[in-house]
């Protein structure tokens, strides 16, 4: 066989969680913790070492390191992840996300990335708002958003993600397009634009529960327009329901996840998708790093999912996007007729408008994109075909 038929056969995304943060946000339901020194030196070698166990099955095409804070690393601590990456061959992908925080970028920290391959940078913004982001727990200020963004176009990175929020308490409709209008005029080449979701066991829940605010339903849909409208005039082409690239400037990374695609995932906390088997590490840092020392993955568990199982998440993720699933792509990725096995749950989407039929595939309409996660939900599937 050879060298090429061998590479094609093996996984070709790489997701990395770096599972620390110098501020735990007040929305946030992700896994992290504060660094400390020998805590974070700690995770740095038993990523290497956990790298080392899937490396032979790996030839990333995109990377995406996210947390947490990966640019809370320092430069040493990255410098000794770069340099094993290098030694393992896993250098050179075509899209490489760094996930950033606006107070923790440098110059000399951008530079070594931008030297090492990394070209993509996913900054979290959320807000220009210095309440709203005093609100949000942010440690960063709205100067240093703009700081940031220049140090990182003075690397040489040509591709930069904004992540904002909308429907944050407080949060006006004039502050929200306030902030659209500085953010189009910075000229990143992406947006995500995400509703805050109010998720158990983060303070901003607890809040709402206590009756401390309402969530305006009314608001949070005028915000949503106003973002479609305002991206659009911009140039941005919305293609899932949170995502928003200048041309060919798409999340490839993310594209995998969506259309069904296999991809490793490493560090505490991380999901991954192998060949149809999910595995997903411990939320546990020092339990992480100790697995990897006893030579052993961190797994707290793995599932098979059936055939017809599998297929239902990957139509539901699929639909997130605007394009929706053709039928003959869906039918090549699953081996189901979208059809066949989902032809009631289509016909009710189209029925309250938020779904629609063409000739060769089905896809959410502009208001069924608002209400995406319910209307995927409908596609899901426990039994077996």
């Amino acid at each position: 066989m050879s060298a090429s038929a061998l590479s094609s056969d093996k996984i070709e995304s790489l997701y990395v969680h770096v599972p620390f943060c110098g501020h735990k946000c007040e929305y946030c339901a992700f896994y992290s913790k504060l660094p400390a020194a020998d805590m974070v030196n700690g995770y740095v070698d038993a990523l290497i070492g956990e790298m080392e166990m899937v490396a032979d099955d790996l030839r990333p095409r995109t990377v995406f390191f996210g947390g947490g804070t990966p640019s809370l690393l320092s430069i040493s601590q990255w410098r000794k992840i770069l340099e094993a990456m290098e030694r393992l061959e896993l250098l050179g992908a075509e899209e490489w996300t760094v996930e950033c925080n606006p107070a923790t970028v440098s110059a000399e920290k951008a530079q070594l990335l931008r030297d090492f391959g990394v070209n993509r940078i996913s900054m979290g913004v959320q807000s220009l708002d210095e309440n709203l982001l005093e609100r949000l727990g942010r440690i960063h200020s709205r100067d240093q958003v703009f700081k940031s963004h220049e140090i990182l176009r003075a690397a040489g990175f040509e591709n930069i993600n904004l992540d904002l929020m909308f429907g944050i308490p407080t949060q006006t409709i004039e502050i929200w397009r306030r902030t659209l209008d500085e953010i189009v005029r910075l000229g990143s080449e992406h947006l995500s634009c995400y509703e805050v979701i109010y998720e158990e066991d983060t303070p901003m829940f607890e809040q709402l529960q206590a009756g401390q605010f309402d969530v305006d339903e009314d608001l949070i849909e005028e915000m949503y327009e106003a973002l479609l409208e305002r991206s659009e005039r911009a140039g941005f082409q919305q293609y899932e329901v949170a995502n928003f690239e200048k041309p060919e400037r798409g999340c490839r990374h993310n594209v995998n996840y969506w259309r069904g695609g296999s991809f490793y995932g490493l560090g505490p906390s991380a999901t991954e998708y192998v060949r149809g088997n999910r595995r997903k590490s411990w939320n546990n840092t020092q339990l992480y790093v100790e697995r990897v020392r006893s030579g052993q993955r961190a797994h707290e568990y793995e599932e098979t999912l059936p055939d017809l199982g599998r297929a239902g998440e990957t139509a539901a993720f699929g639909l997130r996007m605007n394009r929706g699933w053709r039928f003959d792509e869906f039918q090549k990725t699953t081996g189901f007729d979208l059809r066949e096995h989902w032809r009631e749950e289509m016909n009710d989407l189209i029925l309250d408008a938020l779904g629609e039929e063409l000739d060769d595939g089905f896809r959410l309409t502009r208001r069924g994109l608002r209400f995406a996660d319910t209307a995927a939900a409908m596609f899901l599937r426990s039994e077996t075909a």
